[in-house]
């Protein structure tokens, strides 16, 4: 599952927001800078599971969702995408499965499954005890229903996109209005269900779609209109361990505990989220107005040491990047075309590249919790990042040297390039608000552009919120040449949701045969040979560091602060611990002195 990150820029002390306010790193011998770096941090350090010994009580836990905008309210995992609603749907839904510490599906969730012999076909049986918030079972018509959903003409959101979606046998037919039924998913009673494939992908043991939809529940409502319905925004349903009680709208989510949870009684009696500026989360967390919150990175040097909060964190299944808009996505293909001219020539997307000083922004802002990217694979898949590849080192000469070489001149003596046919060039770049520092950050790099000759202005003259950030993004709007982001990858290592030819995720609307070749050859079934798919992944890695329809920035770290009456809250992938088991030692949380 891929979600859209909001970049989360948040309060420093005023002599980074200054040294931010040029590109050149000719600061890092000064004394500020050393004192800076004497503070970096080192994620591998840091604790995955919170530590209390207490005898958990019967209490309602609040949870902080760090925002500085609404959440949008689309909870529903095959049609949101935003992160935040995410934070919201882990309380009252999940997948089927559970998994392992490598991201792997096991047997352990509320459904097993069993794989072919030619790992074609997977058969998942749904436990007999898991049901639905209103009583009625889970069925395996309602995984069947979730595929109907998201492979019918009129689906709304962006999971179609998946590989292993669009390669169940019959999918192709039904999407495009042939048949009524995906002759690929066969339900064989009302707990079992087969999945067909075309062609073995080893991503199903990590990528698999398992998130059931209530048909009984939503079956009446028109497949175009569910992302709006009340259904899905007032009062989801879920089958996990809460129940939504109360929403209002864009501000909170009140959750009571689902006696019927299928994993047995969670230790919660409930939980309460609410929207938490990241000005103020601290503060928050320190009073006990909040227990848990994703805790802003930047913010972790002043605020470690707090003695009623406790920091679990590990490296996030997430990077930042840059793109370039290079086409559009053609919706009635289904698939993007790029025909945008602007930025064809690798050479100046390959100079952009060269001229942003990552390691400043992370070693200064992030105190090293967040760290410069090298490739479009995280080191969150240690299998697979390939840790030798060098990315894109700040080096503003070569910048230059590449931009003369693809023609871009100052010709006219004003301090900026023309493009090779002597005409003004100017980028469009677009950036989101998010933070006190959100905006020196997106001067950062403008800056950084403008010092080897780039004249970069900001997409209507100021950041754009985050749902209109990524309205223009999904909608290729022409104002936008360039823009900033990030990624939250999922647990499934295979690119090809986020960079496919006829994926809408692939916001920068690259294409390119190599790309197609071995994004194929990534998923197919000689892939299921691990040293087989790391070297196809390593070859990837370095198509993409050469072509560059995105830039890779930074590698991110998650970290949450934590009350000290919680028990039992992780952020290990291979831990068993979940929700269901999550409590609290106090009827009251502990409160800063």
């Amino acid at each position: 599952m891929r979600k859209k990150w909001q970049w989360k820029f948040f309060v420093v002390l005023v002599v980074l927001l200054l040294g931010l306010t040029a590109c050149s790193s000719n600061s890092t011998n000064n004394k500020d800078n050393k004192n800076q770096t004497a503070q970096k941090e080192d994620i591998s350090k840091f604790p995955m599971t919170v530590k209390n010994d207490g005898k958990i009580v019967d209490g309602v836990l609040k949870y902080g969702l760090v925002s500085d905008t609404p959440f949008e309210g689309t909870l529903n995992y095959a049609l949101y995408t935003g992160t935040f609603d995410s934070e919201i749907l882990q309380f009252f839904d999940e997948s089927l499965f559970r998994t392992n510490g490598d991201y792997e599906i096991t047997n352990d969730g509320a459904a097993t499954y069993e794989l072919s012999d030619d790992k074609k076909t997977i058969t998942i049986k749904i436990k007999d005890n898991v049901k639905w918030h209103d009583g009625e079972p889970v069925k395996a018509e309602d995984l069947e229903y979730a595929y109907l959903v998201i492979g019918h003409k009129d689906y709304t959101g962006v999971r179609y996109g998946d590989a292993l979606i669009q390669d169940i046998v019959g999918m192709e037919e039904y999407h495009s209005g042939k048949a009524d039924k995906i002759s690929g998913i066969k339900v064989i009673d009302d707990k079992t269900l087969t999945i067909t494939w075309k062609h073995a992908n080893p991503s199903v043991l990590t990528g698999i779609w398992a998130y059931p939809l209530p048909k009984h529940y939503l079956k009446d409502v028109p497949i175009k209109d569910l992302a709006k319905s009340d259904k899905i925004r007032k009062n989801p349903i879920g089958f996990g361990p809460f129940k939504v009680k109360k929403i209002v709208p864009g501000e909170s989510v009140e959750f009571v505990r689902n006696d019927d949870y299928w994993a047995g009684k969670p230790n919660l009696k409930g939980v309460i989220l609410k929207v938490v500026s990241p000005q103020v989360v601290l503060q928050a967390l320190k009073k006990g107005e909040i227990d848990i919150a994703e805790f802003p990175t930047d913010q972790y040097v002043n605020a470690k040491g707090t003695k009623n909060i406790q920091f679990v964190g590990k490296i996030d299944l997430a990077y930042n990047y840059i793109g370039f808009k290079l086409g559009h996505w053609d919706a009635k293909k289904q698939e993007n075309v790029m025909d945008n001219p602007k930025f064809q020539n690798k050479k100046l997307r390959q100079a952009m590249a060269y001229a942003i000083n990552n390691k400043e922004v992370a070693d200064r802002l992030y105190h090293g919790l967040r760290f410069p990217a090298t490739t479009l694979i995280p080191p969150s898949f240690p299998g697979y990042h390939d840790k030798n590849a060098k990315g894109y080192t700040y080096d503003p000469e070569k910048a230059k040297k590449l931009l003369d070489e693809a023609g871009y001149k100052d010709v006219d003596g004003d301090g900026f390039r023309e493009d090779p046919n002597g005409k003004k060039f100017t980028i469009n770049f677009l950036s989101m608000s998010g933070g006190d520092i959100a905006e020196p950050l997106a001067k950062f790099y403008m800056q950084c552009w403008k010092d080897v000759g780039l004249n970069v202005q900001l997409v209507d003259g100021r950041l754009a919120e985050f749902n209109s950030f990524y309205d223009m993004v999904e909608k290729d709007n022409p104002k936008v040449d360039v823009f900033a982001a990030a990624w939250y990858t999922g647990t499934d290592v295979d690119p090809y949701g986020l960079y496919g030819r006829d994926v809408m995720f692939n916001y920068s609307r690259w294409v390119n045969e190599k790309n197609d070749e071995l994004l194929e050859k990534g998923h197919s079934e000689q892939a299921f040979d691990k040293e087989y798919r790391k070297k196809i992944y390593n070859e990837w890695q370095a198509l993409m560091n050469e072509e560059v329809p995105v830039i890779p920035t930074l590698y991110r770290s998650i970290i949450y602060a934590v009350n000290n009456r919680v028990k039992n809250f992780t952020v290990d992938p291979s831990s068993k611990l979940t929700w269901k088991d999550v409590g609290v030692t106090s009827e009251k949380p502990e409160v800063a002195q």
